[in-house]
């Protein structure tokens, strides 16, 4: 009963758009596009120059990785982001997280794929999977905002999509409420891989697909469980970037 009141609430989210007149999400101003031109211009347009590993801002133009990628390596090899978690692409976030503006995902997920085409020495992984949610949580919000934006990043790039891939063991706070010093604790042991994935999991290179990075623990957290079971490598495909205070 739960699946089947969950797909219609996701279904029913995804046809409202069709159904009322088209404005851009952060301007207003009519267009045919989620986010006109002009804002992707003004907002999205200029590229910044980032740790190949965590996607960090970097000052130095001619390093690869931030220095604390080089100091304590984290789990996973890469990440892609599309943008910085600031003014505007905050709003959107936090529009569809918890505004269920499950339109803006197909987004997000243009903008990923144009990042990668932007990083050129990034391989594209084999395997595509979304961080998790809690059941408690799902729930709550109706649907994985990293599903659905991994769902159409799926297509775009051209990689299969295993959306069970990875299975949560126990829900865990949310990450944004705890102190830095408390997410990795809050995230230790919180994943599986599902046991008949296991044997197709050795070897790849796996995508993992979220909506915000900020400390990185869920990530890596995912991203040694995945290398626990037999993942080769694993690459993160974030929208948003939390920049460094």
């Amino acid at each position: 009963m739960f699946s089947r009141l969950l797909n219609w609430s996701q279904h029913l989210r995804a046809r409202l758009p069709a159904l009322l007149p088209s404005s851009c999400a952060l301007c207003g101003c009519d267009s045919s596009a989620t986010v006109c031109e002009g804002c992707r211009t003004q907002f999205f347009a200029q590229r910044t120059h980032r740790c190949a590993r965590c996607a960090m801002t970097l000052a130095d133009a001619s390093a690869s990785e931030c220095g604390d990628c080089l100091k304590q390596p984290p789990a996973f090899d890469a990440t892609i982001v599309a943008t910085d978690y600031a003014p505007p692409a905050d709003r959107l976030v936090l529009a569809l997280k918890f505004g269920s503006r499950l339109e803006l995902a197909p987004l997000f997920a243009g903008m990923l794929r144009d990042a990668m085409l932007n990083a050129p020495k990034t391989k594209l992984p084999q395997l595509l999977t979304a961080t998790p949610l809690g059941r408690r949580r799902l729930m709550e919000r109706g649907f994985n905002q990293a599903l659905e934006i991994a769902r159409p990043l799926s297509r775009a790039l051209g990689v299969e999509l295993d959306a069970r891939l990875v299975m949560r063991q126990r829900d865990t706070q949310a990450q944004s409420l705890l102190h830095p010093d408390e997410r990795r604790k809050n995230m230790r042991d919180a994943f599986s891989v599902r046991p008949d994935a296991i044997d197709r999991l050795r070897g790849l290179h796996i995508g993992l697909v979220d909506d915000v990075i900020t400390t990185g623990e869920t990530l890596n957290e995912l991203a040694a469980t995945l290398k626990r079971f037999g993942a080769a490598r694993v690459t993160n495909f974030v929208f948003a970037r939390t920049p460094q205070k």
